[in-house]
């Protein structure tokens, strides 16, 4: 119960698509969502495979409470190699697809292979076509969902790439409705394949186990949400209050990670964002609402709308470039939702190019007669634009900061800020250093969602407070953030209510177990070992494809420049980095070049 089972197998290479069973082990040893498709890629994926080739496999995968009416929980979840990183990544989308995918019957679909030209996937419960796709070449995110829904009726859902994904930007995004699977690049991945979009069509139908136990679970959980504190917050602004809060506590990234605050932040606080909301939006079975369609009034961007924008795409359109319109925020968001890119990382190449400029490594010659110059956010718009389409100085920025810096060469190198690859979002580590860790020795390079420290950022004491200037001492709080995480994405419940107190353990515990029937997922010791498991199974999908301890380290500028303009975090490094990588493999059960020990591996059934 709360499973099918079964996962869709696509080669668009031969065309032929094939149901095949999970067996059971792994549904009781990974349950579903991200440890299904961490898992399968394990085990179906040879070493050293180029992320953009046709042997690179694409999961797209649910957890055994979509579309069972548990609250906050039916999202659906990307899994692969990723072009950005190299390394094994998941990026997990919202809206209601993963719902569908469920009632399609369907625990996961495998795209493996290469189209010989533009195709999308038709779905239904027993049926698998792959359909041309020339007439949707180049059109952006919301245009495709637009025609696939005319074509398909309402009853479709659809998970598509817009125009950044089809040009093999390294940072495109998969997008369903306003939301997105937006972190890794995995749209390029979906895009080397030439699939613009899956389309899934399937009656509302949910297989649970205890369903009027489910029912009770339900009703208690949509109290326990109302009551705690951050609902009614959440409910009326949305995820866009951060900025204040890190503002103040100078670990709002700026200037490409040189300061810590923003001069004239309150522009774009909440209740600036909450001025422009035309209405409000949710994802299938969510009672919080926190999405926000915003509409630009005045100014330069008047008549501009976005789906959002959320805190880290405030960030990204503000920070990198110190301008604080909040018009260009909305205008920033909505371009990078129509072209398909993933924001943080978009941010993150535009306050690098930046710079670069004011350093003189890139001039006019370099960026098509443009000057990037602090607070001009139309030059950033324009950058978006050039980066979707890969043209002139976009053509290098698409391939994100690292690769980006190795292109450009001249000693930029110095000012390409990422881990693993992966630029870092908008928490300046310095001043946030269990984040910080948890960004280093996350597998997916620096992915607050891997393991978010909500005791440093929101004063949350579970499972104890940590002081965020420390050099050390928070190994064990990194860790059970990263396994916590790794829990709830088995469900796949969404981290917003999962981390700031409107979705409990021990709901989520009972949720799992009414659903599916099996005791053991309503004990906590069990799951959490089981988001070790997982945690641990990408860990050694990395060292399989080369990634040592020196890959766990920061970008230079955090280790040799203290954070400044930044309030109480003034002054900070990173500091005692090799002692608290030390600290963390022995938490971790590793051995001192990260590698799990043999013991740890026998532990966790590996």
């Amino acid at each position: 119960m709360g499973y099918t089972l079964k996962i869709l197998k696509i080669d668009l290479s031969s065309g032929v698509c094939a149901r095949e069973e999970i067996p059971e082990k792994i549904s009781t040893d990974y349950v579903g969502g991200r440890g299904l498709g961490v898992k399968y890629l394990y085990d179906n994926l040879p070493q050293g495979v180029d992320p953009l080739s046709p042997a690179n496999k694409l999961v797209l995968a649910t957890g055994p409470l979509a579309g069972t009416g548990a609250l906050s929980s039916s999202r659906w979840m990307a899994v692969s190699k990723s072009p950005l990183t190299q390394t094994i990544f998941r990026s997990v989308g919202g809206a209601d697809f993963g719902a569908w995918l469920k009632w399609a019957g369907l625990d996961a679909i495998v795209i493996e292979g290469k189209a010989a030209g533009p195709v999308y996937l038709y779905i239904e419960k027993d049926r698998c076509e792959i359909r041309e796709a020339g007439d949707l070449r180049g059109k952006g995110t919301e245009e495709t969902q637009v025609h696939l829904r005319d074509r398909h009726g309402d009853g479709a859902r659809i998970a598509c790439i817009g125009p950044a994904g089809e040009n093999l930007v390294r940072y495109a995004a998969i997008f369903s409705g306003p939301n997105c699977a937006g972190r890794g690049g995995l749209g390029a991945v979906m895009g080397s394949k030439n699939c613009k979009a899956v389309v899934v069509k399937a009656n509302r139908q949910s297989s649970i186990a205890r369903p009027q136990e489910l029912k009770e679970i339900i009703k208690e959980h949509l109290a326990f949400t109302k009551a705690a504190p951050a609902f009614v917050r959440f409910s009326t602004f949305g995820p866009t209050g951060n900025a204040e809060n890190c503002n103040v506590h100078g670990i709002f990234p700026t200037r490409n990670f040189r300061e810590g605050s923003l001069e004239g932040w309150e522009n774009f606080r909440a209740s600036e964002y909450a001025k422009l909301r035309e209405k409000d939006m949710t994802c299938y079975g969510c009672p919080i609402h926190c999405g926000k369609r915003r509409v630009v009034k005045t100014g330069l961007y008047a008549g501009v709308a976005a789906d959002g924008p959320d805190y880290e795409s405030i960030w990204a359109f503000t920070g990198p470039i110190a301008s604080t319109d909040i018009g260009a925020t909305i205008a920033g968001n909505a371009l990078c939702d129509d072209l398909g890119i993933d924001t943080v990382t978009m941010g993150n190449a535009i306050g690098f190019a930046y710079e670069l400029f004011e350093k003189g490594i890139l001039t006019t010659k370099d960026t098509g007669g443009r000057s990037l110059t602090y607070g001009d956010h139309q030059t950033m718009i324009d950058l978006i634009k050039m980066v979707g389409r890969r043209e002139g100085l976009g053509n290098i920025l698409a391939e994100g900061v690292r690769e980006a810096a190795r292109i450009i060469g001249k000693g930029s190198e110095a000012y390409a800020v990422h881990m693993k690859g992966l630029e870092p979002p908008a928490y300046d580590p310095r001043g946030a250093k269990a984040n910080g860790l948890a960004f280093a020795t996350s597998n997916m390079g620096a992915n607050h969602n891997i393991g978010y420290c909500k005791q440093e950022i929101f004063n949350i004491p579970d499972p104890r407070p940590v002081n965020r200037y420390a050099d050390g001492g928070f190994a064990d709080v990194v860790m059970f953030n990263q396994d916590e995480t790794a829990m709830y994405e088995v469900g796949i419940a969404c981290l917003f209510p999962a981390l700031l107190g409107m979705m409990s353990h021990s709901l989520f515990l009972r949720m799992m177990s009414a659903v599916t029937g099996v005791s053991e997922f309503g004990d906590k010791k069990y799951l959490f070992k089981v988001g070790e498991r997982i945690y641990n199974l990408e860990r050694l999908f990395n060292i399989r494809e080369g990634l040592t301890r020196k890959d766990d380290g920061y970008p230079p500028r955090l280790a040799n420049e203290p954070l400044r303009n930044a309030g109480p975090s003034e002054g900070q490094l990173i500091r005692r980095q090799e002692e608290t990588l030390d600290e963390y493999y022995q938490v971790r059960g590793w051995d001192l070049n990260g590698v799990p020990t043999p013991e740890k591996l026998r532990e966790l059934g590996l």
